[in-house]
């Protein structure tokens, strides 16, 4: 077993956090070429009488800890969580400015003393981290291959199977950069890794 960081954008945490997300596709970087040996838990090819490939990212049985966008108090060293969505009062985009009414159900309103400075997941070190999942399984696939519900598993707030594959795809554009669009977007239907997980409680040797 081996535990490994993985990044979601908030709105893939709250979709976690609702149970809604139980696994995740990542695009297989670099892409496989045309004579490549796709396999459940690796892709592999020749040239010259030398082996290349690549494994998977992960494998069943290992803990992946969520990085998400984050701040942490200056003085009390608090951690707080973008994910958690706002309050009546405040936007978490900036946080909750001085003389904010506090209100009762929102710890970020009684952070008077400053705005919230958010943080990219990517740094978010290991002892922040509040969601703990186990892999169950992990597979290569192309990515329009996806079924109707397998796109709802991904955290789709469209349950209608039908138009679950259409927000899938806007929300796995959404997060490819313009420049790699040809090559990682949802036309380009690149290789993918499958990842199925489950929430999970910390390791305890963590």
């Amino acid at each position: 077993m081996s535990i490994k960081p993985i990044l979601f954008n908030t709105d893939m945490v709250q979709a976690i956090l609702d149970g809604r997300k139980t696994v995740t596709r990542r695009a297989i970087k670099p892409q496989p070429p045309a004579c490549a040996i796709i396999k459940e838990k690796k892709w592999s090819f020749w040239i010259d009488g030398d082996f290349y490939g690549m494994k998977a990212p992960c494998l069943p049985g290992d803990i992946l800890y969520v990085r998400e966008t984050y701040a942490k108090h200056p003085k009390t060293e608090k951690y707080y969580y973008r994910a958690d969505g706002e309050c009546d009062g405040h936007s978490t985009e900036w946080g909750c400015p001085k003389g904010m009414k506090v209100t009762d159900n929102c710890e970020l309103c009684a952070w008077l003393d400053g705005y919230i400075k958010w943080r990219p997941s990517i740094h978010m070190p290991k002892e922040a981290a509040r969601i703990w999942l186990k892999v169950v399984d992990v597979r290569v696939e192309r990515l329009q291959d996806i079924t109707p519900d397998e796109a709802i598993n991904e955290g789709t707030k469209e349950q209608f199977p039908p138009l679950a594959v259409d927000e899938f795809r806007e929300i796995w554009n959404a997060t490819i950069k313009k420049p790699d669009l040809d090559c990682y977007g949802w036309e380009a239907n690149p290789w993918v890794w499958v990842i199925e997980f489950e929430r999970c409680e910390k390791p305890e040797e963590e």
